[in-house]
């Protein structure tokens, strides 16, 4: 069997860095990507144990998912703009916060409550570079309307996405700067923002001018966002798989399809039933450029696991769905368990177990 473990502490720890640099501004938990694969309710449960109340999503269904499972008087904000009819009445159902981007999708969420004589809550997406959806920063009188002409939805806060490639946050001074200037034309004109929101996890640990109202913590409680030295987190998430196999193969013997490698010695090979089909060896790009892509080649070719607490090397290529181990120099058999790192966001085919 394989498993997938998500160590409790270390999500704990990762929370207490959140807690630290959001300083006083209210924490979202990003939960999109079934949590980022760390699983949608358990990961929601642990952070609510720790006092975390606020929790966004990317699906209804998840929402729904969410009040299912107990969670009846949190804060779920839907992180996504959508003017579609069966979309909004799954989140209008379980009293989610919408996202209105568009007049488009403004407008459907007012006819649609106002057709149950109810209010709706949203927040507004304002698109300060990424391009995924939101009001442009130029168009302040389209988000004004919003405001204006929605009277069956409430709006209590308005947010943003950063992006940026640089640590120092120099290329995202501009879209924080234009952000500041919406919320200021909104002010302006009478209306109240609620709660604002711009920083994600990267803008979270390096931007101290995106920390406002709130912050969406989301891939940095698993430690697996952009990271920068001595930042406290821990990476989360393990595999857990049994060596399949192990046996001798003579020196000159070839193993792997893809880049054969060639055996120099004798060599006693123990079997991993996990490939990069179960995202064993799969990892998230986030830096661009040619010395990123260097160091993300060096890390391919250095790729080991643990048996018994010692470091075993993969040998050659990770395959579809086996990898090969040099268990030359230690002792080990069929059966034994092998630990090794694995994106819970890729983990495919695991038992997911918290500990």
């Amino acid at each position: 069997m394989k498993t997938l473990i998500i160590e409790r502490q270390a999500v704990k720890q990762n929370i207490a860095v959140v807690r630290e640099r959001a300083g006083r501004a209210a924490i979202y938990a990003a939960l999109t990507g079934d949590a980022g694969g760390a699983g949608l309710v358990d990961m929601a449960r642990l952070l609510r144990d720790e006092g975390i109340g606020r929790f966004a999503v990317s699906e209804a269904a998840d929402a729904a998912a969410l009040r299912k499972a107990g969670f009846v008087d949190e804060e779920i904000l839907m992180l996504r703009s959508t003017a579609d009819r069966e979309e909004l009445e799954q989140l209008v159902d379980v009293n989610a916060v919408c996202t209105i981007g568009s007049i488009d999708a403004g407008l459907a969420l007012n006819g649609l409550a106002e057709s149950r004589s109810t209010v709706a809550e949203a927040h507004i997406q304002v698109d300060t570079g990424l391009g995924f959806g939101g009001f442009l920063c130029t168009e302040p009188e389209k988000v004004l309307s919003a405001y204006r002409n929605l009277p069956n939805v409430a709006i209590s806060g308005i947010y943003t996405q950063l992006h940026s490639v640089k640590a120092d946050g120099k290329d995202a001074a501009a879209q924080i700067q234009s952000f500041q200037s919406l919320l200021e034309a909104i002010r302006s004109a009478g209306f109240e923002t609620g709660t604002v929101h711009a920083a994600g996890s990267f803008a979270l640990l390096h931007y101290d001018d995106a920390l406002l109202d709130a912050v969406r913590a989301g891939s940095v409680l698993l430690g697996r966002c952009r990271r920068t030295k001595g930042d406290g987190l821990q990476r989360v998430g393990y595999g857990e798989a049994s060596l399949e196999e192990v046996r001798w193969l003579p020196a000159g013997h070839t193993v792997g399809s893809e880049q054969p490698v060639t055996l120099k010695r004798p060599t006693r090979v123990g079997v991993l039933p996990v490939g990069y089909q179960n995202g064993f060896g799969v990892a998230r790009v986030r830096d661009p450029g040619f010395w990123a892509a260097i160091r993300r080649w060096l890390r391919g070719r250095r790729i080991s696991v643990r048996i018994d607490g010692q470091k075993v090397k993969v040998i050659g290529r990770i395959g579809a769905m086996e990898t090969l181990l040099d268990v030359t120099d230690m002792k080990c058999s069929s059966g034994d368990l092998v630990h090794f790192d694995i994106d819970p966001m890729y983990a495919r085919g695991f038992v997911r177990e918290y500990r």
